[in-house]
């Protein structure tokens, strides 16, 4: 062992949403594990459950309507038994969330500096002067030019990529142990993307903390992390460190995610694609749910849903017919 500890533990997560008659299971059975200073993609297609998963960890979710089981134990309480106030203070403290777009985050009218403040006098305990000290830093340790004055912005005065920059000293106001991106990079253009990767990374070297980065770009999964999880239709098919999964995928949605990546090689052919689409997540299937879309499907595909199972030291595969294992 290198000396690293379970931080996060996500033990059979469910989480389904009543729709009238019906019932959306959003997320079926997920589990999976954090340590110290570990970085962990989650991948996936959009509407695959990445996004619900993590909402509930941080308990964003309403429930009711959002009907949350299983047991999410950070760094040794599960969250699940706290209360709503007990909550306010593990995020933002123990673990904090940054968004897609930050302007649904960041509120629109106070200025940029104080939304930080604010977050240390309620968490830290700091006077208003140590708080604006200790923005000032964080704006500086997340590279916004003319720090100083940029402080007394408002979030519309800011571009996309300064904005994304502001949530990101605002998750790190308080030193959290694990942050959590949520495809953080999506709507900024590719430069300014590979700025705020490059960043993610450097303030994980410095500060030691977890990152759960959730997103559908298997190129930012290549970049920033250590291991990844796959999902599908709200359940993880593969988890293993990220170069296992980009040299041997073993879950055939996994290769088919891989398969979608451009590269100089298919610079002038047409990428392959996962014909079909992801399951009504309120009809899943009895069986595997990728079965509809598998080319590999047998019977056996369509009427067990195969466990998650280890098939080698560290990595597991759901999939009765695992290439590789």
């Amino acid at each position: 062992m290198d000396g690293k500890q379970k931080l996060l533990e996500i033990n059979n997560m469910h989480v389904s949403f009543p729709v009238g008659n019906e019932v959306v299971r959003a997320v079926n059975g997920v589990s999976l594990t954090l340590e110290t200073g570990e970085s962990l993609g989650i991948v996936g297609e959009s509407g695959c459950g990445k996004s619900v998963t993590f909402n509930a960890v941080m308990r964003l979710l309403k429930s009711p309507p959002a009907v949350i089981e299983g047991e999410v134990v950070l760094n040794g309480r599960d969250l699940l038994k706290l209360t709503e106030k007990q909550m306010r203070k593990v995020r933002g403290k123990e673990a904090a969330m940054i968004f897609q777009e930050p302007m649904r985050s960041l509120n629109p009218v106070m200025r940029a500096g104080d939304q930080i403040i604010e977050a240390l006098v309620w968490h830290e305990q700091m006077t208003k002067g140590q708080a604006k000290a200790r923005a000032l830093e964080l704006f500086e340790m997340v590279e916004i030019p003319d720090p100083k004055s940029r402080l007394q912005s408002y979030p519309h005065q800011l571009s996309g990529g300064l904005r994304q920059r502001v949530m990101i000293a605002i998750a790190l106001a308080c030193n959290p142990l694990v942050m959590i991106a949520d495809e953080p990079t999506t709507a900024l253009d590719v430069t300014i993307q590979a700025q705020i990767l490059d960043l993610l990374k450097r303030l994980q070297k410095e500060t030691g903390m977890s990152i759960i980065m959730i997103t559908h770009d298997m190129g930012i999964v290549a970049d920033i992390v250590d291991n990844v999880a796959v999902f599908y239709a709200g359940s993880i098919v593969e988890k293993a460190d990220k170069y296992a999964i980009f040299q041997r995928p073993m879950h055939p949605y996994t290769a088919g995610l891989l398969g979608c990546i451009p590269t100089l090689a298919t610079e002038h052919e047409r990428l392959p694609v996962i014909e079909g689409s992801l399951p009504n997540p309120a009809e899943l299937p009895t069986g595997c749910a990728f079965s509809t879309r598998c080319a590999f499907a047998a019977d056996i595909c369509r009427e067990e849903r195969p466990p998650l199972t280890e098939r080698e030291p560290g990595r597991v595969c759901a999939c009765h017919f695992a290439r590789g294992s």
